[in-house]
């Protein structure tokens, strides 16, 4: 039977209209299980505690618990791949810093592209490093990997290592506490938090170095769901008792869309890509 060719475009429309109508309903629906996030450290570390800091958000609004995942190893890469290899449904997510700037250079043999295979969702937040209880001018320091903040800073703290350069957000209150000695903020200004507390660029003009958090999902996960995330970490940001809650540690939210976060991991990972080439580090 002939069709009449309004009447075939206008099914031929319907048809063409299923599959956004069902990305919608999916992230209406979203998220209808738990949901893990993957930080690629040890509990402790300020990847850790910015990840539950909000997934604690994120499951009081969406109605799902927001489950925290440590696979720490090799730099965040295990815990990066596991997502990779995850499926694109929104039910996986990653903690992403700069360690993964970083990686996508220092490591010739990866199994992924952590630009083209993870999805920017959101960007969290940037704050400092603080260098930690004993620096000479002129030491050789000795790189000593570890699987996160949170161990580091317990041999610290033990006097197992005497140096440290540790995100704000996991030392801040050692530092508070007089267990540790803060020496310098890695950031180009002085941090409220911490005002008497120099920058390393008082010393040495020109240096700024800050750690930066966001979410991630696996490439491909539906464009509906990641921006449903999207806004709700920016509604977090906005918060504030989450503002506060980062200003303690002398961290700036970072606000923006999907596409602001893969610019920034973009920038990032050209600029340690300069970093790794000249300075011929190699992972241990």
């Amino acid at each position: 039977m002939k069709l009449p060719r309004r009447k075939f475009l206008h099914l031929a429309a319907g048809t063409a209209a299923l599959p956004i109508t069902a990305r919608i309903a999916l992230a209406l629906d979203y998220p209808a299980r738990p949901v893990r996030i993957i930080v690629g450290f040890a509990p402790a570390g300020g990847t850790d505690i910015i990840g539950r800091l909000v997934g604690q958000w994120l499951s009081e609004q969406l109605g799902q618990q927001f489950v925290i995942e440590n696979r720490p190893g090799a730099a965040s890469n295990i815990g990066t791949e596991m997502v990779v290899n995850a499926p694109p449904d929104g039910y996986t997510l990653l903690v992403a810093t700069f360690v993964n700037a970083v990686n996508a250079t220092l490591y010739d043999n990866l199994n992924f592209n952590f630009i083209r295979d993870i999805a920017p969702v959101a960007s969290i937040a940037r704050e400092p490093f603080a260098i930690e209880f004993k620096m000479m001018t002129g030491v050789n320091l000795v790189h000593v990997p570890y699987r996160g903040a949170g161990p580091a800073l317990v041999d610290l703290l033990g006097g197992q290592v005497q140096v440290m350069f540790a995100s704000m957000s996991s030392s801040i209150e050692y530092v508070r506490a007089g267990k540790v000695r803060a020496l310098a903020v890695t950031i180009a200004t002085r941090t409220p938090v911490l005002p008497d507390l120099p920058t390393l660029a008082e010393f040495v003009p020109g240096y700024e170095f800050s750690f930066w958090s966001g979410i991630g999902a696996p490439r491909n996960t539906p464009a509906e769901i990641v921006d449903k995330l999207n806004t709700e970490i920016n509604a977090a940001l906005a918060e504030p008792k989450m503002k506060a809650r980062l200003a303690e540690w002398g961290a700036t939210a970072l606000p923006g869309s999907p596409a602001d976060f893969g610019k920034l991991i973009a920038v990032e990972t050209e600029k340690w890509g300069k970093v790794v080439e000249f300075t011929g580090a190699k992972p241990d």
